[in-house]
């Protein structure tokens, strides 16, 4: 199938640079051909910006449909390949930014999956660790709301009822594990490596200008935010994924294709990969996160739970076999929706971010645009 080249995909997903500037960037990641080009300009020769990309024109165009109306985005990747099929965004008061790459949002209930990553990782939890929750966290005059359900609830289930609780106090754990760590600094630290090596807190390395980074807490930021005077408390928040953690929805959808591969990811792209256009080696070579290995079963299964029985029940087919994570994002105005996907379950083909500006909850918008992709996505 005939796919957007680069040159055409410049409007479409790099609104936040020029085209000198995009095409600046194509010579930065590609000089060889940058250097073919200016050498031959007398020639039929294809320079880079000619090259075709990895994005599915169908996924482009409903995306884009999906869109209209609304502030934000929609990116997919395969997780075999890191290769970018869509990314789409749209701003109704044509504000010149690139939604996917260039603005970091909290992340919101979507982050409770790298949250439990981390934690199973380091030992502070099990898939079997239980945690009550009475309809809010409370500790000292902090009081953070939750959704009714069972209580007490393990890892899976916590995932696919979104319990803040859950996840609050097991952060809470970790950080305030004076015993293990020595210091609320080196807790926050070692809890900081697992979430970089997710491909949070800086740039991915997209071979499109304009990508931001987004903020991880660590010790040094906190200090200086906080004056040093920061406790676990002072930084419950980030444990759902609010207050000093933010990301860019290419790093959300990045997130999913490293759940979906059980243990790496491979730097996203919309260079095609062809034998006239080689792509760079850092794009092909995959990035390992330091989680556990043993950590993904239970976070895939709680994703999966949340498509079947959970917080995004109202998108599950039996035939894509849908994980996902809902994430109602809290801000100044109306609640942000935010939804991460991979499917399918096993072998998966594709993986999701959607991120919908003061939309409401994630099941209401993000989901079920995240879903007709993938269906658009993976039907035969």
């Amino acid at each position: 199938m005939k796919r957007y080249i680069i040159g055409a995909v410049c409007a479409l997903v790099a609104a936040a640079a020029t085209a000198q500037e995009y095409h600046g960037e194509m010579e930065r990641l590609y000089p060889e051909k940058a250097k073919t080009a200016k050498t031959a300009k007398q020639t039929t020769t294809k320079t880079t910006t000619e090259a075709p990309t990895t994005l599915l024109p169908e996924l482009q165009q409903l995306a884009t449909e999906l869109l209209k109306g609304r502030k934000g985005s929609v990116v997919a990747i395969r997780p075999s390949t890191g290769e970018i099929i869509c990314m789409a965004t749209n701003s109704p008061e044509g504000a010149n930014n690139d939604l996917a790459i260039a603005t970091a949002y909290a992340p919101g209930s979507t982050f409770k999956t790298a949250q439990a990553l981390a934690l199973l990782s380091e030992g502070t939890i099990t898939a079997t660790t239980k945690q009550a929750c009475f309809t809010a966290f409370r500790e000292g005059n902090i009081r953070i709301g939750c959704h009714k359900h069972a209580s007490p609830l393990m890892l899976r289930a916590a995932l696919a009822n979104s319990c803040n609780t859950y996840f609050l106090k097991s952060f809470r754990a970790m950080i305030g594990d004076k015993a293990k760590y020595g210091t609320y600094a080196a807790a926050i630290d070692k809890w900081h490596s697992y979430i970089v090596s997710m491909g949070f807190g800086g740039p991915l390395g997209v071979d499109i200008p304009g990508e931001k980074g987004g903020l991880v807490a660590n010790s040094t930021y906190l200090s200086r935010r906080y004056q040093g005077g920061w406790n676990p408390l002072t930084i419950i928040w980030a444990g759902m994924g609010q207050g000093d953690i933010t990301a860019t929805p290419l790093q959300l959808c990045n997130l999913a294709a490293l759940i979906a591969n059980r243990g790496y990811f491979y730097t996203p792209h919309i260079h095609a990969n062809t034998a006239e256009n080689p792509l760079p080696k850092r794009f092909l070579e995959p990035r390992q996160a330091l989680v556990a290995a043993e950590a993904y079963a239970p976070v895939i299964e709680g994703m999966r739970n949340a498509v079947i029985w959970g917080t995004a029940h109202d998108i599950n087919t039996k035939e894509y076999s849908i994980c996902g994570k809902t994430g109602t994002v809290e801000n100044d105005g109306k609640d942000h929706s935010a939804f991460i996907a991979f499917a399918p379950m096993y072998k998966p083909q594709i993986a999701i971010a959607v991120f919908i500006e003061n939309a409401g909850f994630g099941a209401d918008v993000a989901a079920p645009i995240a879903a007709k992709v993938i269906r658009k996505a993976l039907k035969k």
